[in-house]
């Protein structure tokens, strides 16, 4: 008796999708990412995601934190520090696949205020910050550690402030932290990066750190050796793209690379 049309076609179907080629796998991207990237990276991620189907798994932390875990094994496949030194680290314990690592990012160091009616000031030798603060605290991240507490530290010494303000300066794990304390009205001003203030309502910039007073701030990315897949590749290579640069300078960011 005759094969029915019916399972004729369903034979017919199985052949055809036997010889097409399947999809590619969503693969998830893991990346260690400053925590001043925050705003500025989603935005990155969630465009890769919609285009690519593949998942990106952002772990924000100071990266000092971040580099100290990589190096103890954590599984990460890219990093993005707000410094220099801990890529360094990070590449001197071999974990940074070669020729992958570049300075993609550029921030400035700015002092704030809480809320809108913040006064501005003149950021040099002559201000008078324990009078600033009337009583209160300097939000800073961690001042040995994290990358924006040492910038800060660095121009507060280079200005000769930081000996006359050290006793009244509240430490933060990292710069959103820092910048959290100052929105609440936990302390009345805080350093942190030019892009942490835009990003946040409530605080006001009253002055900026000339750039001589603190090593250049860089933002080194560089793709790490427990990479496993060509959607990591794709990702890091998404964060030198024309559209994640509009993310990042709409952020504030200097685009460098």
């Amino acid at each position: 008796m005759p094969a029915s049309p019916a399972p004729r076609r369903l034979a017919l179907a199985a052949a055809l999708a036997a010889l097409l080629p399947l999809p590619a796998a969503a693969e998830e991207v893991v990346v260690f990412a400053a925590a001043s990237l925050k705003n500025a990276l989603d935005a990155v991620a969630q465009d890769f995601e919609a285009a690519t189907g593949h998942r990106v798994t952002i772990s924000y932390a100071g990266s000092n934190a971040l580099a100290r875990q990589i190096i103890e094994g954590a599984p990460a496949d890219i990093f993005i520090s707000a410094a220099v030194n801990w890529m360094d680290e990070v590449e001197k314990a071999g974990l940074v696949v070669a020729d992958t690592r570049a300075d993609i990012l550029g921030n400035t160091l700015v002092l704030v205020g809480h809320g809108a009616d913040a006064a501005p000031v003149a950021i040099d030798a002559t201000l008078d910050l324990p009078a600033l603060l009337d009583g209160g605290k300097l939000a800073m991240a961690l001042v040995d550690a994290v990358p924006a507490g040492q910038y800060g530290k660095a121009a507060l010494t280079a200005l000769g402030l930081w000996d006359g303000v050290a006793p009244s300066v509240a430490q933060a794990d990292n710069v959103r932290a820092a910048l959290a304390l100052v929105s609440s009205g936990e302390a009345p001003y805080g350093i942190v990066y030019a892009t942490d203030a835009a990003a946040d309502k409530g605080v006001t910039v009253v002055g900026a750190f000339p750039a001589a007073t603190h090593p250049a701030i860089l933002y080194p990315a560089a793709l790490l050796t427990g990479a496993a897949d060509a959607a990591d590749r794709a990702f890091f290579e998404a964060l030198t793209a024309d559209a994640a640069d509009a993310h990042f300078a709409a952020e504030g960011f200097a685009i460098l690379n």
